[in-house]
Protein backbone atom coordinates (compact mmCIF):
# COMPACT_ATOMS: atom_id res chain seq x y z
CA UNK A 1 0.00 0.00 0.00
CA UNK A 2 2.53 2.31 -1.48
CA UNK A 3 1.66 5.95 -0.25
CA UNK A 4 0.16 5.37 3.00
CA UNK A 5 1.44 5.36 6.22
CA UNK A 6 2.25 1.83 6.71
CA UNK A 7 1.91 -0.40 10.38
CA UNK A 8 4.12 -3.37 11.62
CA UNK A 9 3.48 -6.75 10.08
CA UNK A 10 1.61 -9.21 12.60
CA UNK A 11 5.02 -11.90 12.01
CA UNK A 12 7.05 -9.33 13.48
CA UNK A 13 8.54 -10.25 16.73
CA UNK A 14 8.37 -7.35 19.14
CA UNK A 15 10.48 -7.44 22.43
CA UNK A 16 8.17 -5.52 24.81
CA UNK A 17 10.27 -3.09 28.36
CA UNK A 18 10.54 -5.58 30.91
CA UNK A 19 9.15 -2.55 33.04
CA UNK A 20 5.46 -2.04 32.49
CA UNK A 21 6.75 1.39 34.55
CA UNK A 22 7.78 2.46 30.90
CA UNK A 23 4.16 2.12 29.62
CA UNK A 24 2.23 4.88 31.91
CA UNK A 25 2.93 7.97 31.63
CA UNK A 26 3.73 10.90 34.50
CA UNK A 27 0.76 12.11 34.01
CA UNK A 28 -1.57 9.33 33.36
CA UNK A 29 -5.18 9.26 35.25
CA UNK A 30 -4.46 6.15 36.33
CA UNK A 31 -1.42 7.09 38.48
CA UNK A 32 -4.11 9.24 40.22
CA UNK A 33 -6.01 6.11 40.86
CA UNK A 34 -3.12 4.06 42.53
CA UNK A 35 -2.49 6.74 44.32
CA UNK A 36 -5.34 7.40 46.27
CA UNK A 37 -6.25 4.17 46.92
CA UNK A 38 -2.70 3.82 48.64
CA UNK A 39 -3.58 7.10 51.03
CA UNK A 40 -6.22 5.17 52.25
CA UNK A 41 -6.50 3.18 55.86
CA UNK A 42 -8.70 0.14 54.22
CA UNK A 43 -9.47 -1.23 57.37
CA UNK A 44 -10.55 2.03 59.06
CA UNK A 45 -13.11 2.38 56.05
CA UNK A 46 -14.69 -1.13 56.90
CA UNK A 47 -13.41 -3.18 53.87
CA UNK A 48 -13.34 -7.00 54.42
CA UNK A 49 -9.77 -8.67 54.18
CA UNK A 50 -8.07 -6.04 54.88
CA UNK A 51 -5.73 -8.34 56.83
CA UNK A 52 -4.58 -11.47 54.91
CA UNK A 53 -6.44 -14.87 56.47
CA UNK A 54 -4.47 -16.97 58.56
CA UNK A 55 -5.68 -20.29 56.56
CA UNK A 56 -6.52 -21.30 53.31
CA UNK A 57 -5.63 -19.82 50.17
CA UNK A 58 -5.10 -16.10 50.25
CA UNK A 59 -7.43 -13.89 48.43
CA UNK A 60 -6.89 -10.63 46.38
CA UNK A 61 -6.30 -7.07 48.70
CA UNK A 62 -9.16 -5.05 48.82
CA UNK A 63 -6.87 -2.47 47.47
CA UNK A 64 -5.94 -4.26 44.39
CA UNK A 65 -9.51 -4.41 43.47
CA UNK A 66 -10.63 -1.39 45.27
CA UNK A 67 -8.23 0.14 42.00
CA UNK A 68 -9.63 -1.96 39.46
CA UNK A 69 -13.42 -0.51 39.79
CA UNK A 70 -12.19 2.67 40.67
CA UNK A 71 -10.52 2.63 36.74
CA UNK A 72 -13.30 0.82 35.06
CA UNK A 73 -15.89 3.36 36.16
CA UNK A 74 -13.46 6.65 35.24
CA UNK A 75 -13.29 4.95 32.07
CA UNK A 76 -16.83 3.46 31.41
CA UNK A 77 -16.00 -0.21 32.03
CA UNK A 78 -18.25 -1.32 35.21
CA UNK A 79 -19.24 -4.60 34.25
CA UNK A 80 -16.91 -6.93 36.07
CA UNK A 81 -16.70 -9.67 32.76
CA UNK A 82 -15.11 -7.10 30.71
CA UNK A 83 -13.20 -5.92 33.90
CA UNK A 84 -11.78 -9.37 33.91
CA UNK A 85 -11.19 -9.00 30.33
CA UNK A 86 -9.77 -5.81 31.03
CA UNK A 87 -6.95 -6.98 33.47
CA UNK A 88 -5.46 -9.42 30.85
CA UNK A 89 -5.01 -7.60 28.04
CA UNK A 90 -5.05 -3.54 29.02
CA UNK A 91 -1.52 -2.56 30.02
CA UNK A 92 -3.02 0.12 32.51
CA UNK A 93 -4.85 -2.33 34.70
CA UNK A 94 -1.63 -4.39 34.22
CA UNK A 95 0.69 -1.86 35.86
CA UNK A 96 -2.62 -1.18 38.52
CA UNK A 97 -3.22 -4.58 39.51
CA UNK A 98 0.78 -6.00 39.04
CA UNK A 99 -0.30 -7.85 36.43
CA UNK A 100 -3.26 -10.13 38.49
CA UNK A 101 -6.71 -11.19 36.64
CA UNK A 102 -9.18 -11.25 38.84
CA UNK A 103 -12.45 -13.70 37.37
CA UNK A 104 -15.93 -11.46 37.21
CA UNK A 105 -17.15 -13.64 40.12
CA UNK A 106 -15.00 -12.39 42.62
CA UNK A 107 -15.07 -8.81 41.45
CA UNK A 108 -18.58 -8.46 41.84
CA UNK A 109 -18.12 -10.32 45.20
CA UNK A 110 -16.20 -7.81 46.46
CA UNK A 111 -18.46 -4.85 45.39
CA UNK A 112 -21.43 -6.58 46.98
CA UNK A 113 -19.47 -7.53 49.90
CA UNK A 114 -17.66 -3.80 50.49
CA UNK A 115 -20.68 -1.71 49.63
CA UNK A 116 -20.44 0.18 52.51
CA UNK A 117 -17.17 0.58 52.26
CA UNK A 118 -17.07 1.69 48.94
CA UNK A 119 -19.42 4.62 49.70
CA UNK A 120 -17.16 5.39 52.34
CA UNK A 121 -14.35 6.06 49.88
CA UNK A 122 -16.56 8.30 47.71
CA UNK A 123 -17.40 10.37 51.06
CA UNK A 124 -13.21 10.54 51.62
CA UNK A 125 -12.49 11.99 48.03
CA UNK A 126 -15.03 14.78 48.77
CA UNK A 127 -13.15 15.28 52.46
CA UNK A 128 -9.97 15.58 50.02
CA UNK A 129 -11.59 18.17 48.27
CA UNK A 130 -12.65 20.01 50.61
CA UNK A 131 -9.14 19.69 52.98
CA UNK A 132 -7.19 21.11 49.84
CA UNK A 133 -9.70 23.65 49.78
CA UNK A 134 -11.04 23.52 46.16
CA UNK A 135 -14.26 22.70 47.94
CA UNK A 136 -15.56 25.57 50.32
CA UNK A 137 -19.31 24.71 49.87
CA UNK A 138 -21.06 28.21 50.16
CA UNK A 139 -24.01 26.82 48.34
CA UNK A 140 -25.14 23.77 47.06
CA UNK A 141 -27.89 22.92 45.20
CA UNK A 142 -29.90 19.83 45.69
CA UNK A 143 -32.37 17.82 42.68
CA UNK A 144 -33.25 14.11 42.41
CA UNK A 145 -32.80 11.70 38.81
CA UNK A 146 -34.72 8.80 37.69
CA UNK A 147 -32.24 5.87 37.34
CA UNK A 148 -33.37 2.61 35.51
CA UNK A 149 -33.25 -0.25 36.90
CA UNK A 150 -32.47 -3.98 35.91
CA UNK A 151 -36.45 -4.78 35.88
CA UNK A 152 -38.39 -4.54 33.14
CA UNK A 153 -42.18 -2.67 33.07
CA UNK A 154 -44.03 -5.68 32.09
CA UNK A 155 -42.39 -7.35 35.04
CA UNK A 156 -43.41 -4.59 37.96
CA UNK A 157 -46.96 -4.63 38.99
CA UNK A 158 -48.97 -1.98 40.58
CA UNK A 159 -53.12 -2.55 41.22
CA UNK A 160 -53.89 0.09 38.11
CA UNK A 161 -51.73 -1.55 35.92
CA UNK A 162 -53.06 -5.52 36.80
CA UNK A 163 -56.73 -4.13 36.84
CA UNK A 164 -55.86 -2.63 33.31
CA UNK A 165 -54.50 -6.08 31.91
CA UNK A 166 -57.18 -7.93 33.68
CA UNK A 167 -59.63 -6.00 31.68
CA UNK A 168 -57.43 -6.66 28.18
CA UNK A 169 -57.53 -10.34 28.93
CA UNK A 170 -60.71 -10.48 29.58
CA UNK A 171 -61.65 -9.00 26.78
CA UNK A 172 -59.89 -11.15 24.59
CA UNK A 173 -61.59 -14.22 26.25
CA UNK A 174 -64.46 -13.07 24.69
CA UNK A 175 -64.06 -12.32 21.75
CA UNK A 176 -62.50 -15.69 21.14
CA UNK A 177 -65.27 -17.64 22.62
CA UNK A 178 -67.58 -15.77 19.97
CA UNK A 179 -65.24 -16.33 17.00
CA UNK A 180 -64.94 -20.06 18.09
CA UNK A 181 -68.99 -19.99 18.37
CA UNK A 182 -69.38 -18.59 14.98
CA UNK A 183 -66.56 -21.08 13.53
CA UNK A 184 -68.53 -24.46 14.83
CA UNK A 185 -71.61 -22.60 13.39
CA UNK A 186 -70.74 -21.77 9.97
CA UNK A 187 -67.68 -24.26 9.36
CA UNK A 188 -67.14 -28.11 8.99
CA UNK A 189 -65.12 -30.65 8.72
CA UNK A 190 -61.14 -30.88 9.76
CA UNK A 191 -60.47 -27.10 8.94
CA UNK A 192 -63.21 -26.32 12.00
CA UNK A 193 -61.86 -28.84 14.36
CA UNK A 194 -58.12 -27.37 13.53
CA UNK A 195 -59.45 -23.37 13.71
CA UNK A 196 -61.41 -24.57 17.23
CA UNK A 197 -58.07 -26.35 18.62
CA UNK A 198 -56.21 -23.44 17.82
CA UNK A 199 -57.98 -20.98 19.57
CA UNK A 200 -58.89 -23.07 22.57
CA UNK A 201 -54.96 -23.16 22.94
CA UNK A 202 -54.34 -19.22 22.65
CA UNK A 203 -57.67 -18.93 25.14
CA UNK A 204 -55.99 -21.41 27.51
CA UNK A 205 -52.85 -19.66 27.57
CA UNK A 206 -54.85 -16.48 27.88
CA UNK A 207 -56.53 -17.90 31.37
CA UNK A 208 -53.12 -18.98 32.83
CA UNK A 209 -52.17 -15.46 32.67
CA UNK A 210 -55.41 -14.25 33.81
CA UNK A 211 -54.69 -16.71 36.93
CA UNK A 212 -51.02 -15.29 37.57
CA UNK A 213 -52.01 -12.24 37.52
CA UNK A 214 -55.11 -12.80 39.92
CA UNK A 215 -52.77 -14.64 42.16
CA UNK A 216 -50.16 -11.44 41.98
CA UNK A 217 -53.00 -9.52 42.86
CA UNK A 218 -53.84 -11.05 46.30
CA UNK A 219 -50.11 -10.69 47.04
CA UNK A 220 -50.04 -7.08 45.99
CA UNK A 221 -52.54 -6.45 48.88
CA UNK A 222 -49.55 -7.77 51.71
CA UNK A 223 -46.83 -5.17 49.50
CA UNK A 224 -46.10 -2.30 52.01
CA UNK A 225 -46.01 0.23 48.99
CA UNK A 226 -48.19 -1.11 46.90
CA UNK A 227 -46.00 -2.26 43.81
CA UNK A 228 -44.33 -6.17 43.43
CA UNK A 229 -41.08 -5.83 41.18
CA UNK A 230 -40.16 -9.56 40.05
CA UNK A 231 -36.60 -8.79 38.58
CA UNK A 232 -35.35 -6.39 40.90
CA UNK A 233 -37.74 -6.59 44.41
CA UNK A 234 -36.35 -3.23 45.39
CA UNK A 235 -37.34 -1.05 42.22
CA UNK A 236 -39.85 1.26 42.04
CA UNK A 237 -42.28 2.62 38.97
CA UNK A 238 -41.52 5.98 38.71
CA UNK A 239 -43.22 8.91 37.12
CA UNK A 240 -40.88 11.09 34.64
CA UNK A 241 -40.70 14.62 33.63
CA UNK A 242 -42.41 13.54 29.96
CA UNK A 243 -46.17 12.62 29.42
CA UNK A 244 -47.68 9.66 30.21
CA UNK A 245 -44.10 7.72 30.61
CA UNK A 246 -42.68 6.74 33.25
CA UNK A 247 -39.64 3.61 34.34
CA UNK A 248 -38.72 1.55 36.74
CA UNK A 249 -35.98 2.45 38.99
CA UNK A 250 -34.43 4.11 41.37
CA UNK A 251 -34.58 8.25 42.79
CA UNK A 252 -30.75 9.21 42.99
CA UNK A 253 -30.68 12.45 44.81
CA UNK A 254 -27.28 14.68 45.13
CA UNK A 255 -25.98 18.11 46.28
CA UNK A 256 -23.72 19.60 44.13
CA UNK A 257 -21.11 22.31 45.21
CA UNK A 258 -22.44 25.48 42.80
CA UNK A 259 -18.86 26.84 42.35
CA UNK A 260 -17.00 23.81 41.42
CA UNK A 261 -19.67 21.27 40.65
CA UNK A 262 -18.30 18.46 42.73
CA UNK A 263 -21.04 15.86 44.22
CA UNK A 264 -20.92 16.49 48.05
CA UNK A 265 -23.67 13.75 48.76
CA UNK A 266 -25.43 11.33 47.32
CA UNK A 267 -28.22 9.10 47.76
CA UNK A 268 -30.39 6.39 46.45
CA UNK A 269 -34.14 5.81 47.28
CA UNK A 270 -36.83 4.18 45.62
CA UNK A 271 -39.50 6.63 46.53
CA UNK A 272 -41.00 8.50 43.43
CA UNK A 273 -41.00 12.12 44.88
CA UNK A 274 -38.76 14.47 46.41
CA UNK A 275 -40.83 16.10 48.68
CA UNK A 276 -39.48 14.09 52.23
CA UNK A 277 -35.65 14.27 50.99
CA UNK A 278 -34.34 18.03 51.53
CA UNK A 279 -33.32 18.26 54.78
CA UNK A 280 -31.71 14.66 55.06
CA UNK A 281 -29.66 15.49 51.58
CA UNK A 282 -29.29 19.54 53.07
CA UNK A 283 -27.94 17.84 55.99
CA UNK A 284 -25.18 15.37 54.51
CA UNK A 285 -24.39 17.94 52.30
CA UNK A 286 -23.66 20.15 55.31
CA UNK A 287 -21.82 17.38 57.39
CA UNK A 288 -19.59 16.60 54.05
CA UNK A 289 -18.11 19.98 53.75
CA UNK A 290 -17.80 20.99 57.66
CA UNK A 291 -19.77 24.11 57.82
CA UNK A 292 -21.50 25.72 60.50
CA UNK A 293 -24.00 27.19 57.62
CA UNK A 294 -24.74 26.38 54.03
CA UNK A 295 -27.54 27.74 51.30
CA UNK A 296 -29.50 25.14 49.34
CA UNK A 297 -31.22 25.90 46.03
CA UNK A 298 -34.00 22.81 45.31
CA UNK A 299 -36.94 23.17 42.95
CA UNK A 300 -40.23 23.23 43.48
CA UNK A 301 -40.81 20.03 44.47
CA UNK A 302 -38.80 19.76 47.16
CA UNK A 303 -41.25 22.36 48.97
CA UNK A 304 -42.42 21.19 52.09
CA UNK A 305 -42.50 23.59 55.05
CA UNK A 306 -41.83 20.51 57.44
CA UNK A 307 -38.38 20.27 55.92
CA UNK A 308 -38.03 23.69 55.33
CA UNK A 309 -38.44 24.21 59.12
CA UNK A 310 -36.13 21.15 59.89
CA UNK A 311 -33.48 22.74 57.53
CA UNK A 312 -33.93 25.75 59.20
CA UNK A 313 -33.15 23.84 62.88
CA UNK A 314 -30.14 22.88 61.45
CA UNK A 315 -28.65 25.96 60.66
CA UNK A 316 -28.94 26.08 56.57
CA UNK A 317 -30.61 28.64 54.75
CA UNK A 318 -33.21 26.86 51.65
CA UNK A 319 -34.48 28.70 48.50
CA UNK A 320 -37.18 26.27 47.09
CA UNK A 321 -40.35 28.33 44.82
CA UNK A 322 -43.46 27.38 46.15
CA UNK A 323 -45.47 25.45 43.64
CA UNK A 324 -48.74 27.10 42.03
CA UNK A 325 -51.27 24.45 43.93
CA UNK A 326 -54.46 26.61 42.74
CA UNK A 327 -56.12 26.63 39.73
CA UNK A 328 -57.59 30.90 40.90
CA UNK A 329 -54.81 32.29 39.12
CA UNK A 330 -55.57 30.62 35.16
CA UNK A 331 -59.45 31.39 36.21
CA UNK A 332 -58.72 35.48 36.44
CA UNK A 333 -59.69 34.88 40.61
CA UNK A 334 -57.77 36.34 43.36
CA UNK A 335 -54.85 33.90 44.77
CA UNK A 336 -53.06 34.70 48.49
CA UNK A 337 -50.26 36.25 47.09
CA UNK A 338 -53.34 39.57 45.83
CA UNK A 339 -53.85 39.58 49.83
CA UNK A 340 -51.37 41.56 51.99
CA UNK A 341 -49.82 40.53 55.16
CA UNK A 342 -49.70 43.49 57.89
CA UNK A 343 -46.83 41.43 60.90
CA UNK A 344 -47.27 44.26 63.17
CA UNK A 345 -51.00 43.90 63.07
CA UNK A 346 -51.16 40.42 62.00
CA UNK A 347 -54.07 40.87 59.71
CA UNK A 348 -54.55 40.48 55.79
CA UNK A 349 -56.13 43.25 53.64
CA UNK A 350 -57.58 41.87 50.64
CA UNK A 351 -57.85 43.65 46.91
CA UNK A 352 -60.92 45.17 48.06
CA UNK A 353 -59.21 47.04 51.13
CA UNK A 354 -61.30 44.89 53.65
CA UNK A 355 -59.45 43.59 56.61
CA UNK A 356 -59.28 39.51 57.93
CA UNK A 357 -58.31 38.98 61.11
CA UNK A 358 -57.24 36.47 62.96
CA UNK A 359 -59.71 33.95 63.83
CA UNK A 360 -58.62 30.27 64.88
CA UNK A 361 -55.25 28.10 64.91
CA UNK A 362 -55.37 24.41 63.58
CA UNK A 363 -53.25 21.53 62.77
CA UNK A 364 -52.75 20.71 59.17
CA UNK A 365 -50.81 17.99 57.63
CA UNK A 366 -48.57 18.32 61.07
CA UNK A 367 -48.02 22.27 60.86
CA UNK A 368 -49.38 24.73 63.02
CA UNK A 369 -51.86 26.62 60.76
CA UNK A 370 -53.14 30.25 61.20
CA UNK A 371 -56.85 31.13 59.62
CA UNK A 372 -57.74 34.63 58.82
CA UNK A 373 -61.21 35.75 57.96
CA UNK A 374 -63.68 38.38 57.22
CA UNK A 375 -67.35 38.32 57.61
CA UNK A 376 -68.47 41.07 55.01
CA UNK A 377 -67.63 38.92 51.85
CA UNK A 378 -71.29 38.43 50.89
CA UNK A 379 -71.82 42.31 50.58
CA UNK A 380 -68.79 42.93 48.46
CA UNK A 381 -68.62 43.81 44.66
CA UNK A 382 -65.65 41.88 44.41
CA UNK A 383 -66.72 38.51 46.12
CA UNK A 384 -66.93 36.43 42.43
CA UNK A 385 -63.45 37.03 41.52
CA UNK A 386 -62.59 35.95 45.27
CA UNK A 387 -64.59 32.99 46.88
CA UNK A 388 -67.53 30.94 45.87
CA UNK A 389 -68.26 30.21 49.68
CA UNK A 390 -69.51 31.92 52.73
CA UNK A 391 -66.30 33.99 53.25
CA UNK A 392 -62.51 33.95 51.49
CA UNK A 393 -60.29 32.28 54.36
CA UNK A 394 -56.42 32.59 54.25
CA UNK A 395 -54.15 30.40 56.28
CA UNK A 396 -50.62 31.19 57.36
CA UNK A 397 -48.48 29.11 58.59
CA UNK A 398 -47.00 29.63 61.78
CA UNK A 399 -43.24 29.93 59.97
CA UNK A 400 -44.16 31.63 57.35
CA UNK A 401 -41.67 34.58 57.61
CA UNK A 402 -39.07 32.07 56.28
CA UNK A 403 -41.19 31.26 53.05
CA UNK A 404 -41.66 35.20 52.86
CA UNK A 405 -37.81 35.40 53.17
CA UNK A 406 -37.31 32.28 50.35
CA UNK A 407 -39.86 34.33 48.03
CA UNK A 408 -37.35 37.54 48.89
CA UNK A 409 -33.97 35.44 47.69
CA UNK A 410 -35.51 33.87 44.31
CA UNK A 411 -36.74 37.85 43.89
CA UNK A 412 -32.81 38.93 43.38
CA UNK A 413 -30.93 39.07 40.15
CA UNK A 414 -29.24 36.69 39.24
CA UNK A 415 -32.07 34.51 39.16
CA UNK A 416 -31.66 31.39 42.05
CA UNK A 417 -33.22 28.62 40.39
CA UNK A 418 -31.12 29.41 36.84
CA UNK A 419 -27.81 28.75 38.98
CA UNK A 420 -29.42 24.85 40.67
CA UNK A 421 -30.02 24.17 36.81
CA UNK A 422 -27.28 25.03 35.66
CA UNK A 423 -25.47 23.41 38.49
CA UNK A 424 -27.25 20.55 39.66
CA UNK A 425 -28.28 18.63 36.13
CA UNK A 426 -24.81 18.69 34.69
CA UNK A 427 -23.73 15.34 36.56
CA UNK A 428 -26.27 14.01 36.31
CA UNK A 429 -26.53 14.35 32.38
CA UNK A 430 -22.87 13.16 32.61
CA UNK A 431 -23.48 10.19 34.68
CA UNK A 432 -26.37 8.94 32.48
CA UNK A 433 -24.14 9.62 29.42
CA UNK A 434 -21.59 6.93 31.05
CA UNK A 435 -23.84 4.73 32.18
CA UNK A 436 -25.61 4.22 28.46
CA UNK A 437 -29.79 3.38 28.16
CA UNK A 438 -29.32 0.50 30.59
CA UNK A 439 -28.28 2.36 34.10
CA UNK A 440 -27.99 0.41 36.64
CA UNK A 441 -26.19 -3.03 36.07
CA UNK A 442 -26.84 -4.29 40.15
CA UNK A 443 -30.46 -5.26 41.95
CA UNK A 444 -31.34 -4.73 44.98
CA UNK A 445 -31.18 -1.17 46.77
CA UNK A 446 -27.55 -1.45 48.67
CA UNK A 447 -25.89 -2.61 45.44
CA UNK A 448 -27.46 0.03 43.12
CA UNK A 449 -26.30 2.79 45.85
CA UNK A 450 -22.79 1.21 46.05
CA UNK A 451 -22.77 1.29 42.37
CA UNK A 452 -23.93 5.00 42.25
CA UNK A 453 -21.09 5.94 44.78
CA UNK A 454 -18.48 4.33 42.25
CA UNK A 455 -20.35 6.21 39.41
CA UNK A 456 -19.91 9.84 41.78
CA UNK A 457 -16.39 8.83 43.18
CA UNK A 458 -15.72 8.83 38.95
CA UNK A 459 -17.47 11.85 38.61
CA UNK A 460 -15.96 13.63 41.18
CA UNK A 461 -12.09 12.33 40.39
CA UNK A 462 -12.73 13.58 36.76
CA UNK A 463 -13.82 16.81 37.98
CA UNK A 464 -11.16 17.58 40.17
CA UNK A 465 -8.67 17.03 37.17
CA UNK A 466 -10.56 19.40 35.35
CA UNK A 467 -9.86 22.14 37.92
CA UNK A 468 -6.61 21.74 39.30
CA UNK A 469 -4.96 18.93 36.95
CA UNK A 470 -3.20 15.37 37.32
CA UNK A 471 -0.31 16.67 38.84
CA UNK A 472 -1.75 19.23 41.00
CA UNK A 473 -4.15 16.14 42.48
CA UNK A 474 -1.41 13.89 42.92
CA UNK A 475 0.62 16.55 44.42
CA UNK A 476 -2.69 17.17 47.17
CA UNK A 477 -3.50 13.62 47.72
CA UNK A 478 -0.80 12.93 50.44
CA UNK A 479 -1.27 14.80 53.55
Amino acid sequence: MAGFIEGVQRGQTVLFPDRLEDWIGEEDLVRVVDLFVEELDLSSLGFVRASSARTGRPGYHPAVLLKLFIYGYLNRIPSCRRLEREAARNVEVMWLTGRLVPDHKTIAEFRRQNGVAIRKTCARFVELCRRIGVLKGAAVAIDGSKFKAVNNRDKNFTKNKIASRLAHLEADVARYIDVMVRIDRQEAGEVRAEKVAHLARRYGRIRQEIARLQAMEKALADAPDGQISLTDPDARAMATSARHSGMVGYNVQSAVDTETHLIVAHEVTNQGFDRDQLSPMAIAAKTALGREDLNVLADKGYFSGAEILSCHTAGITTTVPRPATSGNAAKGWFVKADFLYDPARDIYTCPAGNELIYRTTREEGGLQVRRYWINGCQTCHMKGRCTTGTERRITRWEHEPLIDAMRERLSRDPDPMTLRRCTVEHPFGTIKGWMGYTHFLTRRLNNVRTEMALNVLAYNIKRMIALVGIRGLMEAIPG
